[in-house]
C-alpha cells in the first residue's frame, strides 16, 4: 500500500533565546518577514506540499500562533465594513478551507525529537513532514515541502532535507555521510548531531525539512538524551536508519536561518525583492543606499 504525507508536525515550543529581546514577549514563529510571519510561510509550504493537517507542538506563551490561523470575525467585519476586499480575502486565505489545525502541548522542552514525539497521537501510524519554520526556504511557488513528497511518493523511504555549508559550522548541525543514489538524493550511512569540524563527516547539513515514518516514533522512545543532554532526533534517526532505508535529498532554493539576526535580516531584504508591491521601490532604495557606503 503506497504512503502518503498529509500531516506536517511544526515544533514551536522553542523560547527563541537566539532573538532576543524581540523574542521576550512575542512567539519567535509570528515575528513577519516583510508582511507575513514565519509560521504562515511554513503553512503555506506544507499546503502546497498536499498536506491538509498541521499540528502545532506549542509551550505557553504560543497563543498568538493559534489566534493567527484562527478566524478573526471582528476584524473580518470590520474590513468588510469599509470596503477593503482585497484585504479581507487575504485574511480569509490565511488558512485554506480544506486545512485543519491541531495544537499539542510540550509541557517542558526536552529537545526536537521529544518535541516530535508529542505529535504520536495526533500523526498516528502514518508518515509525516516536520518543518522548522526558522529555517525560511524559498523556491517560488512549489516549495521545498513539495520536492520532498514529491521523492516520498517514488521511494516510500523518509527523507531529510539536506544542503552543503561551510566545514566550519558542522557543530551548528546535524551531519549526514551519505552515497548518491542520484542527482540530488543520497542514501545515507550515518548521521550525528553538531559534530567538531575536525571529526565531521562531512558538511553536508540536515536543516529544518524532514519527511519520517511512523517507526521514528518508538526510536524517540528509546533514545536518551543527546547532546545539550536534550532528547535529539538525529540520535533517533541514527536508530531508524539500522531498520529503513533514510534519504538525504538537497533541495532545490534559497534557505535563511531566521533564528538568527543576520539570516533574519537576510531574508527580510530578499523577500522584499520579490514581493510584488514592493520591489520596484525597495531595489531602488537599495541601490542608492549602497552607493552611499
Amino acid at each position: 500500500m503506497t504512503m502518503k504525507v498529509t500531516k506536517a508536525v511544526f515544533p514551536v515550543a522553542g523560547l527563541g533565546t537566539r532573538s532576543l529581546p524581540a523574542t521576550k514577549a512575542v512567539a519567535k514563529e509570528m515575528l513577519p518577514v516583510v508582511d507575513k510571519p514565519l509560521i504562515q510561510y511554513a503553512v503555506e509550504e506544507a499546503v502546497a506540499a498536499g498536506i491538509d493537517t498541521m499540528i502545532f507542538v506549542i509551550g505557553r506563551n504560543k497563543e498568538s500562533i493559534a489566534n493567527h490561523f484562527d478566524k478573526s470575525y471582528e476584524l473580518e467585519k470590520e474590513l468588510e465594513k469599509s470596503g477593503k476586499t482585497d484585504l479581507l480575502k487575504m485574511l480569509r486565505e490565511i488558512l485554506p478551507a480544506h486545512v485543519s489545525c491541531v495544537f499539542v502541548r510540550q509541557a517542558e522542552a526536552l529537545g526536537l525529537g521529544h518535541a516530535v514525539h508529542c505529535a504520536k497521537p495526533v500523526v498516528g501510524n502514518e508518515p509525516f513532514a516536520v518543518i522548522l519554520p526558522d529555517d525560511l526556504i524559498e523556491d517560488g511557488e512549489r516549495g521545498c515541502m513539495k520536492q520532498m513528497v514529491d521523492l516520498f511518493d517514488k521511494e516510500q523511504s523518509s527523507v531529510l532535507g539536506v544542503e552543503r555549508v561551510d566545514p566550519k559550522e558542522t557543530h551548528k548541525y546535524g551531519i549526514v555521510e551519505h552515497a548518491e543514489a542520484s542527482p540530488r538524493v543520497g542514501w545515507l550511512s550515518s548521521i550525528v548531531e553538531k559534530p567538531k569540524p575536525e571529526v565531521a563527516p562531512s558538511n553536508i547539513a540536515v536543516v529544518g525539512r524532514y519527511i519520517l515514518t511512523p517507526a521514528i516514533f518508538q526510536k524517540i522512545e528509546n533514545t536518551g538524551r543527546g547532546a545539550g543532554g536534550e532528547i535529539q532526533l538525529t540520535d533517533a534517526i541514527a536508530a531508524l536508519m539500522k531498520d529503513e532505508r533514510v534519504l538525504s535529498y538537497e533541495f532545490e532554493g534559497n534557505r535563511y536561518d531566521c533564528g538568527s539576526k543576520f539570516g533574519f535580516l537576510l531574508a527580510n531584504v530578499e523577500y522584499g525583492l520579490l514581493h510584488k508591491e514592493i520591489k520596484a521601490e525597495f531595489a531602488n532604495y537599495l541601490k542608492q543606499r549602497v552607493s552611499k557606503i
